[in-house]
């Protein structure tokens, strides 16, 4: 079997077609209603879904990163909202994936936590905090045992409804000429975790992204992942969360686009000219509206397609790498907002209506513009890589 009668073979088996028009249909009602994917989320448990990157010797489907960036274009061509939640718990198991690949079996417990049903989420996103993953607003108090307490707020917390195992990260500042970063994991039965109830956003809203408050919240000392300087400073745990993250993203808004591009096409073949007589899919301009479209969205799996592939296959690109993964995020969200502009103009006016898949669409890639780094915030790093080196 090849590669691409792989990938097909898995899309059958993890997302079969009936299956994504139940999701595209339940996406309209959720963003209607501002409801959490709960009926999508149990029938990706029964699909095995949240277990697609833990390993066959412990229940799971042992796929790559490569294989998976593929079912999550497939699946958020379907339910943007959905795809983008479950982002959250399959990038915790692809960082530890990775990071198991690379030498490093520290964190192995989170795959066996995973096929036993626990469901993780991403707890980095501050308020304030434009250093990320090299820097926190919360603190982190150490505790005799070897744990932690965390005080602090992140936001955006996507599957907040559900989530049982938190990755998070707060400022250990005891030592003012050496401030460390303390990553770990909260349970979800921890005291001090307050979940807000307010989620009431333009976009994506089926993830229920929501603030998530810290007081005190424990990291018991097994679950402590790295005590690292703050700041630039090189780290195999921070690498693998920079490329799990910007490479998975990235995979959710190429498969938008893929879905506003059939949309579109679709809506020229049904629109008629009276000037014409013919449907708008034969006037030349909206053509050539359309073949710009595609021929632009074409590099962007191409793009996701190479990543992973070296990301899967340990390819060292050193230093080349952090402007790999930024970018293949950036121009998959740029590509995304774009192809879905495209799309209103091929469906016409009938696309304006609240809702169109289209309207939801074109508010679901919106939230594209928030993921870290903004394209502003990216600058320097592409400037420096041509100009610093």
């Amino acid at each position: 079997m090849d590669r691409e009668q792989r990938h097909r073979a898995l899309a059958e088996r993890f997302l079969p077609d009936d299956l994504l028009e139940r999701f595209r249909a339940r996406a309209a009602v959720a963003d209607r209603d501002n409801a959490f994917f709960d009926d999508d989320l149990v029938e990706l448990r029964a699909q095995g879904y949240l277990t697609l990157l833990v390993p066959e010797e412990l229940g799971g489907a042992g796929l790559s990163l490569h294989e998976v960036s593929r079912l999550q274009q497939r699946l958020a061509a379907a339910a943007p909202a959905t795809a983008l939640g479950i982002n959250m718990h399959l990038l915790c198991t692809a960082v530890v994936r990775a990071m198991i690949a690379r030498g490093d079996d520290s964190l192995a417990w989170v795959l066996d936590d995973a096929a036993a049903g626990e469901v993780f989420a991403f707890g980095i996103s501050e308020p304030a905090n434009d250093w990320v993953l090299q820097g926190s607003t919360t603190r982190a108090e150490a505790q005799d045992d070897g744990g932690w307490l965390l005080t602090g707020t992140k936001v955006f917390t996507s599957l907040s409804p559900v989530w049982t195992r938190l990755i998070a990260h707060g400022l250990d500042d005891s030592d003012p000429d050496a401030p460390r970063l303390v990553y770990g994991f909260v349970a979800r039965d921890s005291d001090g975790i307050t979940v807000s109830d307010h989620w009431d956003v333009l976009g994506m809203r089926a993830s229920q992204s929501r603030t998530t408050r810290l007081d005190r919240a424990r990291i018991r000392p097994e679950h402590v992942a790295r005590r690292i300087p703050a700041g630039r400073h090189p780290d195999l745990l921070v690498f693998a969360i920079t490329s799990a993250f910007q490479l998975l993203v990235a995979s959710v808004y190429a498969g938008v686009a893929e879905r506003a591009l059939a949309l579109a096409a679709e809506g020229l073949r049904r629109r008629t000219s009276a000037k014409s007589g013919t449907t708008l899919a034969e006037v030349p301009e909206h053509r050539a509206r359309l073949a710009d479209a595609y021929r632009a969205h074409l590099a962007v799996p191409a793009q996701l397609d190479a990543y992973t592939r070296d990301f899967d296959d340990l390819v060292d690109h050193g230093a080349g790498w952090p402007v790999r993964l930024v970018s293949a995020r950036l121009a998959a969200s740029d590509d995304a907002r774009a192809a879905v502009e495209t799309a209103l103009v091929c469906a016409g006016g009938a696309a304006f209506d609240n809702g169109h898949e289209l309207a939801r669409l074109h508010r679901d890639v919106t939230a594209s513009l928030f993921h870290p780094p903004s394209a502003d915030a990216a600058r320097p790093l592409f400037a420096a890589a041509l100009l610093d080196g």
